[in-house]
């Protein structure tokens, strides 16, 4: 008996000592050893540290690490559907291991020779695969794809920001191409055509307000030292300033040109903060007209045959075959009615 008992203490203290012995490396892959996989749909209130989870047996709370393997799913967003294999942690809690899914989207055409870069944070209206982002010019609704290019971001979900590039689908819904965790310089604060190149001549501001002679190509502003002439050409960059219209106030970074005359390098604008209207991009209207001259960065004034349009520019996701907007200039713009009952320009192609 006496030889039983001592046998079956050294054997304790052995698996005693060969755990102490353990590397810690080992300890860990132990700890995060898959117990069960589990399925259901992502819950609002998803956090980055924390996965909440709709099941049939109920609510659960998966804690995410650093270790968590996203590759196979990188959206937790509300109402998406995902599989998560769990394992025991030392805190109480289940912690995710690997996060997968196999929602898939239908196809649509997306027109990817006319994409857009956004920038802007997700909000809660977010479900399943549109993405509801509020950016500076308002809320924009963009569709995700089962081809959505998503290695610049390792999990997406409401209340984080991202660089969105994204272009029109034959479905009428902006689409995204790819998502970036975080907000790139580099993006303007709207969506207008980006200039040829960089501007590497010495630049200076000038203030002034746009005289009624105003062309595409040349700008006419007058200022506290006197009426000038700036060139605008495709080095131009007027994505915070496209509406040129009689006596609005700009601000133009401009430098000299090999041609003697003067040429905008930067157009800035004044532009109001609007409350985000929520619109409705499912059955957007198409129309032609030429630009009124009462137009501001807010609000575009379109002259139609059957009279005028009030159509604000805080959604405009693509502005083709144009750099500016002056007055009398013929566009054709596609738009949609928002939740404040103003329609609401989604592109604008020049004739």
């Amino acid at each position: 008996m006496k030889k039983k008992r001592t046998g079956k203490i050294y054997l304790a203290v052995c698996l005693i000592l060969g755990m102490l012995m353990m590397p810690a490396g080992q300890l860990k892959v132990q700890a995060a050893e898959v117990i069960a996989t589990v399925e259901g749909t992502v819950m609002s209130g998803t956090t980055s540290e924390l996965l909440l989870l709709s099941t049939k047996e109920g609510k659960m709370e998966i804690k995410l690490d650093s270790s968590t393997d996203t590759s196979g799913c990188k959206i937790l967003l509300p109402d998406y559907k995902v599989s998560v294999s769990v394992s025991h942690g030392s805190d109480g809690y289940l912690h995710a291991v690997k996060i997968t899914s196999n929602t898939q989207t239908a196809g649509v055409s997306v027109d990817t020779s006319s994409a857009a870069t956004v920038a802007g944070t997700i909000g809660k209206k977010t479900t399943g695969d549109v993405l509801y982002v509020n950016t500076p010019q308002g809320e924009m609704q963009i569709k995700l794809d089962s081809t959505t290019d998503m290695s610049g971001c390792k999990i997406l979900m409401v209340g984080e920001s991202y660089t969105i590039v994204c272009a029109r689908g034959s479905d009428a819904y902006m689409h995204a191409i790819s998502i970036s965790s975080g907000v790139a310089a580099n993006v303007a604060s709207s969506l207008t055509p980006a200039p040829a190149g960089t501007i590497t001549e010495p630049t200076t501001s000038v203030t002034g307000t746009v005289k009624k002679s105003t062309k595409e190509n040349l700008l006419y502003l007058a200022t506290s030292g006197g009426e000038m002439q700036i060139v605008i050409d495709n080095y131009t960059d007027s994505r915070s300033g496209m509406v040129l219209t009689p006596d609005r106030s700009l601000t133009v970074s401009v430098y000299r040109g090999s041609d003697a005359y003067m040429h905008a390098a930067v157009i800035t604008g004044v532009k109001t903060a609007f409350t985000a209207a929520t619109i409705d991009t499912s059955s957007p209207a198409t129309v032609t007209g030429t630009v009124g001259s009462k137009s501001t960065e807010n609000v575009l004034f379109l002259n139609t045959p059957q009279g005028e349009m009030e159509l604000k520019l805080d959604a405009v996701n693509s502005v083709t075959n144009l750099k500016v907007l002056v007055t009398d200039k013929k566009v054709t713009v596609t738009c949609a009615r928002g939740s404040d009952a103003y329609m609401h320009a989604l592109t604008i192609t020049g004739a």
